[in-house]
């Protein structure tokens, strides 16, 4: 038995591995999203910084570790045999979980994810005792789950998404109404206050209040408490010194000291709070077994109660852990991936909105809106206009593309966005609640977004539904991990080593097709070419540029079509579905190309307005070409998924004749604009006409075969439907061609 105890070590040591690189993947965004979407400072130095504060923040963390070992349940009232089932179901379900939140560059909460894992597996554990014990009922649950703390825990959680947001609207509000946006000439004379203050603020909160979390604490914390206004006072007078000297003598951006201290905070206060999400289980493994294998007692008979007593500190194993996740942070792609979400979530000019509408974010949006016109009219309306000149930005004559190159937002939002998501992780830390950095810091972001006006009309529906969209996540996250952790825990009770060891294997599985997913999808990004946006200010180098972007999708209407046949001939149910999603990819890229036009418009030069016309046609016949293509792919899915009964074999040699027809002019199209040989279009507008007079034999065709022996309605529908539609693409596609000719002809 004592094997299989050693077994289970070593499996915790391994997941606690995996966890802390998948964790640590996730979290990243939590401290490097302000620095990155400043840009004011290189990535490589934002990193050095960040992994700086992960060793210290590393050390100074072993005080958080009881909540893995008593902050959720009873500890005394589980056996050890019990208790290393629940920590083993734990971390299977929590590298699991985050890995799978890491593959959709999703932010979730660690905390959230250990602390609910921890709960599940628990519950279902004390259920089972219960449930074995004819004195006891569900009643007693309530004496194995530490319920007071763990309703604290929770409670503090949630609160914090509501705290966070508004104290970092409010502080952003008020900072921006005194710097603006328009903010160089006021930093320089009174920028170092400025920083003085955050500075001042991140310095006590991390490397003072943070420190109450540590073993370190009782023997400075007398000096500490006799001192704290003139300790206060002092770190004022320094930063203000030395911010003073930064701006004045040396003539550097003071904001860019409080952006890279800010980052080693945070990074500080991630480790120092959530290090415990990782290792906590492990270590309280290991410890459990210490104590079991000196007693002599049987497994099933030892109780945990010395998990309550103080937690022993392990600093070689809290600095090796700390040594994984820098390593995680340098080289982890899905780190990478992670951070974008809440950069484009708080983006202050237009970026990429990936999240869609929905009633709530419309109706939230509405709602706020009227709120502030009813707020307004009580206001005098010379105050609204100093609050409108504060919050004016200048108008930037600039392509979407190269406005997405600029920084996300400035860096006094960077610079509160850091102090206030460090101020309140660290407050968090020193009271020892395993609060959620992920909600903290971004709904920081959000809230700071919200009070810079970054969420406008243009954007506001898309951004409040990508923040509904992240904070249901997080709940889903408590679902699943309680569910997850609860449901291994009994299988884990029944199979016992052999429901360990299939459990490992297909999580290792699951982990490997998951890795080398993402890898495909990264090497992918730049591989698949996509419909490019145009950037040239003259009609000549819109033609030429639209030729790449006519040339692609005429390779790609080629694919689909001919996936569509082949997958209605075959009933291929999987193939009609990829090649619909192949479809809704390219609708997405044209639609960028529909979003881009008022920055085309923008960077036009004066001599090239004619340039403007050409674009907006173009993209018109290139969009109904699009719309045929997915009306096509919905339909002909919509009939394979519906189970209806397979085309009769003349109507699909009547479809292989009008596909072939097409593809034979789509390719030709394809192959004249990728050599530039835009003499040879006239041949393909003359074959317009037999292609559009075999479509049209072939509809007759099926009226006379519906009239004598065709028995399917909805054969005949589906039949009717692709045929008409693939008339319209023909029709789009020669206007497309027409247009373009015409225009290249008389540049």
């Amino acid at each position: 038995m004592d094997n299989l105890y050693i077994i289970i070590l070593a499996a915790l040591l391994g997941l606690a591995i995996i966890d802390l690189i998948v964790g640590v993947s996730n979290d990243a965004v939590n401290f490097l999203n302000s620095a990155i979407g400043s840009k004011a400072i290189s990535f490589r130095n934002i990193l050095i910084i960040a992994s700086l504060g992960i060793f210290v923040g590393a050390i100074f963390s072993s005080g958080m570790m009881e909540v893995a070992r008593k902050g959720i349940f009873m500890p005394g009232e589980f056996y050890f045999s019990e208790i290393m089932i629940i920590f083993i179901s734990v971390m299977i379900a929590d590298v699991l979980l985050l890995d799978f939140y890491n593959s959709l560059g999703l932010p979730t909460s660690t905390t959230v994810s250990i602390v609910f894992e921890l709960l599940g597996a628990a519950v279902v554990m004390a259920l089972i005792k219960i449930g074995m014990d004819d004195a006891q009922s569900v009643a007693d649950l309530g004496t194995y789950i530490n319920k007071d703390k763990a309703v604290m825990i929770i409670t503090g959680i949630l609160l914090s998404v509501f705290i966070a947001f508004t104290i970092g609207a409010a502080v952003q509000w008020l900072t921006r109404l005194v710097f603006t946006f328009q903010y160089e000439k006021k930093v320089q004379s009174v920028g170092f206050l400025f920083a003085a203050v955050c500075l001042t603020a991140i310095s006590y909160f991390i490397f003072f209040k943070g420190l109450k979390g540590t073993p370190y604490y009782g023997d400075i914390k007398d000096v500490l408490a006799a001192y704290n206004i003139a300790i206060i006072a002092g770190l004022f007078v320094l930063w203000s010194g030395a911010a003073y000297v930064i701006n004045n003598v040396f003539k550097k951006n003071v904001l860019v000291l409080v952006i890279g201290i800010g980052t080693f905070a945070l990074a500080l206060a991630f480790a120092g709070n959530d290090l415990v999400n990782f290792i906590g289980v492990p270590m309280a493994a290991y410890h459990s077994y210490e104590a079991w294998s000196a007693s002599g007692v049987a497994a099933s008979e030892f109780s945990m109660g010395v998990l309550s007593e103080k937690v022993p500190s392990e600093p070689i194993l809290l600095f090796l852990a700390g040594g994984i996740m820098v390593l995680t942070l340098w080289f982890s792609k899905k780190a990478q991936t992670v951070v974008e979400t809440g950069i484009d979530l708080s983006r202050q000019d237009e970026g990429n909105d990936r999240f869609s509408a929905n009633f709530l974010s419309r109706g939230i949006v509405k709602g706020s809106s009227r709120a502030v016109s009813l707020l307004s009219a009580f206001v005098p309306q010379r105050t609204l206009d100093h609050v409108a000149d504060s919050f004016s930005r200048p108008i930037q004559n600039i392509s979407a593309d190269k406005a997405k190159e600029l920084p996300a937002f400035d860096n006094i939002r960077a610079s509160i966005n850091l102090a206030v998501a460090g101020v309140l992780i660290s407050i968090a830390t020193s009271m020892k609640l395993p609060l959620s950095t992920t909600y903290v810091t971004f709904m920081v972001a959000m809230g700071t977004s919200f009070a810079d006006r970054a969420w406008g009309r243009e954007s506001a529906v898309y951004r409040v539904a990508g923040v509904l969209t992240v904070i249901g996540g997080w709940f889903l996250t408590a679902i699943s991990a309680f569910a997850v952790a609860g449901g291994l825990t009994y299988v884990i009770f029944l199979g016992q080593e052999a429901a360990i060891a299939v459990l490992l294997i297909v999580a290792v599985g699951l982990l490997l097709r998951s890795y080398r997913s993402h890898k495909r999808k990264v090497a992918n990004i730049g591989v698949v070419a996509g419909l490019r946006k145009f950037e040239s200010k003259t009609v000549q180098g819109i033609i030429d540029e639209s030729a790449d972007n006519i040339s692609n999708a005429m390779g790609r209407v080629a694919k689909s079509y001919g996936a569509m046949i082949d997958g209605l001939a075959n009933m291929d149910e999987s193939e009609l579905n990829n090649n619909r999603k192949r479809v809704d990819k390219l609708d997405g890229e044209v639609e960028g190309l529909r979003n881009h036009l008022f920055y085309f418009i923008k960077n036009l030069d004066e001599t090239s307005v004619r340039g403007s016309n050409f674009y907006i046609t173009i993209l018109a016949y290139l969009t109904d070409m699009v719309q045929s293509l997915e009306y096509l792919a919905k339909k002909s899915y919509s009939h394979v998924n519906n189970n209806h009964k397979a085309l009769h074999p003349d109507q699909l040699h009547e479809l292989r004749t009008i596909g072939s027809d097409v593809n034979v002019v789509v390719l030709q199209v394809k192959a004249l604009f990728e050599s530039r040989d835009f003499d040879g279009l006239g041949a393909v507008l003359e074959a317009q006409e037999a292609v559009l007079a075999r479509i049209s034999d072939v509809i007759d065709a099926q009226i006379s075969r519906t009239r004598a022996e065709e028995s399917s309605p909805r054969n005949t529908t589906l039949f009717f439907n692709l045929a008409l539609e693939t008339k319209d693409l023909v029709k789009a596609l020669m206007s497309l061609v027409e247009e373009y000719r015409n225009s290249a002809t008389n540049t």
